[in-house]
C-alpha cells in the first residue's frame, strides 16, 4: 500500500447530490487524493470496471440502485474498502451496511477532516493486514476458504454464499484458530470500529454465519461462544 497521504491513493466518490459531492471532492483533492466522482451507481460501476480504486465513498440513499447494493458489488468484485455516507441514523441501517462488507459508516453532516482521517485509517488497516505472501486458501473442518476469490467451498464441494462481512469474520477467526477473539476485537478487525454499549452486530453476524457453516447450527461446534470473552474457531487450520 502506498503512502495514504499521497496522490497515488485513488478514491471513488458516489453521491447523487452535487452540493455534497462536488465540495467534498474538491476538499479531498486539496488533501492530495485522486478523486473520481459518480452521481449514481450505474456511473460508479462503469468507473470501477475501467479503473482500480483504493477506497470508495458511497452515499446510501440514491435513486435507482442504492449504496448498500453497490457496496455489496464492490466488496465482492474488487475487495474494495468502502465507507458509507448517509443521513440515516438508525442503528439497523448502519449494521446492515457494515455487515454487507463496508469498512466504516459516516453519518451526515460530517466534518471533511474527520472523513479524511477515517479514509487514512481504513487504508492503514488494509496495509497492516496485507501479508507479504498471502496463502491461496485456508482449510478446516472439511471447508475451504479461497482467499483470492473470497469463496467458501462446502463439505460436498458446493459454494456457500457469504456476504463480504461474513467472509471477513470467518477469516479473522480462522487466522486465530484456537484463540479467543473478543467482540471488541472482532469489530475492530472486521469493521474498523469499537462496540457501542448495546451493539449486537457481531453476535447477529455469528448467528447467521453458523447457519451456513456449522454441521448443526443449533449445537455449534465450529464457532464456539466463550462466555464473557467472545468467540473462537475450534478447528485446526492449514493453508495452501
Amino acid at each position: 500500500m502506498q503512502d495514504v497521504s499521497s496522490s497515488a491513493v485513488k478514491i471513488l466518490l458516489v453521491d447523487d447530490e452535487p452540493s455534497i459531492r462536488e465540495p467534498l471532492a474538491s476538499f479531498l483533492r486539496r488533501e492530495c487524493f485522486t478523486v473520481d466522482e459518480a452521481a449514481d451507481a450505474s456511473e460508479a460501476r462503469k468507473l470501477a470496471a475501467s479503473k482500480r480504486y483504493d477506497v470508495a465513498l458511497l452515499d446510501v440513499m440514491m435513486p435507482g440502485e442504492d449504496g448498500l447494493s453497490l457496496a455489496r458489488f464492490l466488496t465482492a468484485s474488487q475487495d474494495l474498502p468502502v465507507i458509507m455516507l448517509t443521513a440515516r441514523t438508525e442503528e439497523t441501517d448502519r449494521i446492515i451496511g457494515l455487515e454487507l462488507g463496508a469498512d466504516d459508516y459516516v453519518t451526515k453532516p460530517f466534518s471533511p477532516r474527520e472523513l479524511t482521517a477515517r479514509i487514512k485509517a481504513v487504508l492503514r488497516r488494509g496495509a497492516r493486514q496485507a501479508p507479504e505472501s498471502m496463502p491461496e486458501a485456508m482449510l478446516f473442518d472439511d471447508l475451504t476458504m479461497e482467499l483470492t476469490t473470497q469463496r467458501l467451498i462446502g463439505r460436498e464441494g458446493e459454494e456457500i454464499p457469504l456476504t463480504g462481512g461474513e467472509f471477513r469474520l470467518l477469516q479473522v477467526l480462522a487466522e486465530r484458530a484456537g484463540r479467543v477473539v473478543s467482540r471488541d476485537d472482532l469489530l475492530e478487525l472486521t469493521q474498523n470500529r469499537r462496540a457501542d454499549v448495546f451493539d449486537r452486530s457481531v453476535d447477529n453476524q455469528v448467528s447467521r454465519l453458523r447457519k451456513k457453516v456449522e454441521r448443526d447450527s443449533a449445537n455449534p461446534a465450529l464457532i464456539k461462544t466463550i462466555r464473557g470473552g467472545g468467540y473462537s474457531l475450534a478447528a485446526k487450520v492449514r493453508t495452501r
